[in-house]
């Protein structure tokens, strides 16, 4: 089951695993002990232990663990693009300013208008 396209098949304890062994083997890469990623984590080490099990862990906890590790690139999937309807979109270029003119009423237009 070491296919992503498995991933389907897991269950959510199985699932947790699979990120807590990323996790472990992110800190293992940063040559970083499990006290020394909690302290900058800012979070116990036997919390920390729990995740690299795949325990049940706080999400905050791990995107601190992710940021400190640099491995934030893995919510990229999680990104979602705004989507404009095309209607909205042709209403907006209509709206877009296509040239600028003077107003005549809100320029003085006689000497008598002018105020000092």
């Amino acid at each position: 089951m070491s296919e992503i396209s498995d991933i389907y098949l897991y269950n959510d304890k199985s699932i947790m695993q699979q990120i807590g062994k990323f996790v472990k083997r992110q800190r293992v890469k940063k040559g970083l002990t499990q006290q020394e990623l909690s302290e900058q984590a800012a979070m116990s080490r036997s919390t920390l232990s729990l995740m690299e099990r795949g325990e049940n862990i706080v999400l905050l906890n791990l995107v601190k663990v992710l940021r400190i590790l640099d491995v934030l690139h893995v919510f990229k999937a999680f990104d979602t693009p705004t989507l404009i309807s095309p209607f909205l979109l042709a209403e907006a270029e209509q709206k877009e300013r296509k040239r600028v003119r003077n107003n005549s009423k809100d320029f003085p237009t006689t000497q008598s208008d002018y105020q000092w």
